[in-house]
């Protein structure tokens, strides 16, 4: 995948909406929606994913989080999530 080094900040404008696996993941590894909220506006590193979505990583709360997501006209999509004790970019 592509990282994207010009950062783009999500002001989120617009709301947030779950897909029902992104639900599903998070309540299994323990994720807030406030946490994903900060992964997608303040991303600590930002790539391009397939079909047009993608990956913000951010280390938050002593773990590593990527938020896959797609920007919709009306909103952010949330496609999944996941965490990892090392960085992702080992």
């Amino acid at each position: 995948m592509t990282p994207l080094w010009g950062f783009v900040k999500f002001t989120l404008m617009k709301p947030i909406k779950y897909d029902r696996h992104a639900k599903r993941r998070m309540r299994d590894r323990h994720v807030i929606e406030d946490e994903v909220k900060s992964a997608i506006e303040d991303a600590d590193f930002l790539e391009q994913g397939i079909k047009g979505r993608l990956n913000a990583f951010k280390f938050i709360n002593g773990r590593y989080l990527r938020v896959t997501f797609k920007e919709e006209p009306e909103h952010i999509l949330v496609i999944t999530v996941t965490i990892r004790k090392k960085p992702f970019m080992e």
